[in-house]
């Protein structure tokens, strides 16, 4: 088994994550935890104790310090562990500075679970060749590694969705200083209020929106949504 140490600072999303990670066969949770601090801590109990965590799930905001950071710190200090971003960040000096510090794969959220269950089955693959019982591998044995890693990025949206206007509305609620009722963003991007709605409930059940109702008219208080906290 493959064992996985959630980390995600908000406890909905981390309880989430080891859900999914359960669903996924060859994958077991080793744990979940919230910070760097407690990520450091748990990877040296799993150490001491012969409980190798083979992957992190990795959050890149953590409260105490940045993802990226904790990784070169887990590097300096022997801790290995392969790391998989599972993300809200986007931009392109993230995502260098990932690639460049081993992080083997990117998920960007929001995504669903057939996205997410296609990424750990390719790091399994790739997982399984590393673990050959040789002290060498060949120039093909390593290219059949990596390219175990490469998998598609647009599987897994639902029926009816898709990825160019989902990060349309995303990008949308990122640039605002607050929040947009579904009219506001179907005015902004030329949608249907309906299709603007699936796109903004899609994001606020992956969290990556929040959504709350907006009091002050008359009638039924219509909803509001803004960008969640990155993660």
């Amino acid at each position: 088994m493959i064992r996985v140490l959630v980390v995600e600072d908000d406890h909905r999303t981390a309880e989430a994550h080891g859900e999914y990670v359960r669903r996924v066969a060859g994958f077991e949770v080793a744990g979940v935890v919230h910070t760097a601090s407690e990520t450091v801590r748990a990877l040296r109990d799993a150490q001491a104790a012969g409980a190798e965590v083979h992957l992190l799930l990795l959050d890149m905001n953590l409260p105490d310090r940045h993802g990226l950071v904790l990784c070169r710190q887990l590097r300096a200090a022997g801790l290995v562990v392969d790391v998989i971003a599972v993300t809200a960040a986007r931009e392109l000096e993230t995502v260098r500075e990932a690639v460049a510090i081993g992080v083997v794969q990117y998920l960007i959220k929001p995504f669903v679970f057939g996205l997410f269950a296609e990424k750990l089955g390719a790091y399994r693959k790739y997982f399984e060749q590393m673990r050959t019982p040789v002290s060498t591998l060949s120039q093909r044995e390593v290219d059949t590694a990596f390219a175990a890693l490469r998998t598609s990025n647009a599987a897994g949206l639902p029926k009816g969705l898709s990825q160019d206007t989902l990060d349309a509305v995303s990008d949308l609620l990122a640039r605002q200083a607050g929040a947009l009722s579904a009219s506001e963003v179907a005015d902004e991007l030329h949608l249907a209020r309906i299709t603007a709605r699936r796109y903004l409930e899609f994001l606020a059940d992956h969290g990556v929106a929040s959504r709350a109702p907006r009091y002050g008219a008359r009638g039924r208080p219509e909803l509001e949504y803004a960008r969640a906290r990155q993660a």
